[in-house]
C-alpha cells in the first residue's frame, strides 16, 4: 500500500511538472472584483457554442469542466467562453491567492481526462433542486451535490436524495455503497453529521431500498449462509475423519 501511495504520489508529482510546462493558465481582472477570468491557452467552447452560463452546482450537470470547479471551496458561479473561464467567488472575505492555485489545478486536471467540456446529452441528476422544493429541501440537495456526492463517486459509488419528512433525510446509495460494510458508517458518520452541521432542521438520515436492491440482498444473504453451512459440512467431515 505503501509503494502504491509512494507511486502515486510520484506519478502525480511528475504530471503536474509536464502539465506546467505544456499549459499556461493566466488570470485577468474583471469589472467585478468577486470574478476572475481564465485562460487556460487552448478552445474552452467550440465557436459556434457561444457561452454557457453556469449559477449553481445543480445547473452544472451538463459540464463536467463547471462540475469539476464547483468542487472548489468558495467558488460560487461559473462562466465558459470560447477561450475563457470566469469564476465567481462566493463573497469578499475569500481571497483570490488561496482559490487560485486550486482552480489552475481543477483546470489542468480536467484538460488531461479528455472529457468534453459540455455535453447536453447528459440528464439531470434526480435528486436536482425542483422550484417545489422548499427552501430546507433546497439546501440539502445542493449540500449533497456540491459536497457529497463528489467524494462518493470518487469511492466509485453514489447517493442520490429520496425525501425530507419530519427532519428526517432519505437517501439512496449506489455502486460500490450499495453493499458496502462501511455504508452505515458513511450515512452517519459522514453524511448525518455534515448535513446536521449546516441544517439543524436534520435529526437524522436514513438508507432506503428499493425492491432490486431488497432481492440483491436477500440473494447475498443467502449465499453467506450456504457457504457457512458448507464450511461447517465441511469442519465436520475434517473432524470424523481424524
Amino acid at each position: 500500500m505503501l509503494l502504491r501511495s509512494t507511486f502515486r504520489l510520484n506519478f502525480s508529482s511528475q504530471l503536474w511538472n509536464v502539465l506546467r510546462r505544456t499549459m499556461f493558465i493566466q488570470s485577468q481582472e474583471t469589472p467585478n472584483p468577486n470574478s476572475l477570468k481564465f485562460l487556460p491557452g487552448r478552445p474552452v467552447l467550440d465557436s459556434g457554442v457561444g457561452t454557457r452560463d453556469f449559477p449553481t452546482i445543480q445547473s452544472a450537470y451538463i459540464s463536467p469542466l463547471a462540475k469539476q470547479l464547483f468542487r472548489v471551496e468558495g467558488v460560487k458561479s461559473v462562466f465558459l467562453g470560447s477561450d475563457f473561464i470566469t469564476i465567481t467567488k462566493e463573497h469578499d472575505d475569500i481571497q483570490w491567492q488561496v482559490l487560485k492555485p486550486e482552480i489552475y489545478g481543477a483546470i489542468m486536471d480536467f484538460f488531461t481526462s479528455n472529457l468534453p467540456v459540455v455535453d447536453d446529452n447528459i440528464e439531470p441528476p434526480a435528486s436536482s433542486v425542483s422550484p417545489e422544493d422548499d427552501d430546507t429541501t433546497a439546501m440539502i440537495k445542493e449540500l449533497l451535490d456540491s459536497r457529497i456526492r463528489p467524494t462518493v463517486q470518487e469511492d466509485g459509488g453514489d447517493v442520490t436524495f429520496v425525501s425530507f419528512t419530519d427532519g428526517i433525510v432519505k437517501l439512496k446509495l449506489q455502486g460500490a455503497c450499495t453493499s458496502c460494510p462501511s455504508s452505515i458508517i458513511t450515512l452517519k458518520s459522514g453524511i448525518q453529521n455534515m448535513l446536521q452541521f449546516y441544517i439543524p432542521e436534520v435529526k437524522g438520515v436514513e438508507q432506503t431500498e428499493d425492491e432490486v436492491d431488497r432481492a440483491a440482498k436477500k440473494e447475498f444473504e443467502e449465499f453467506e449462509e450456504k457457504l457457512e453451512h458448507d464450511e461447517g459440512e465441511e469442519e465436520a467431515k475434517s473432524s470424523s475423519n481424524k
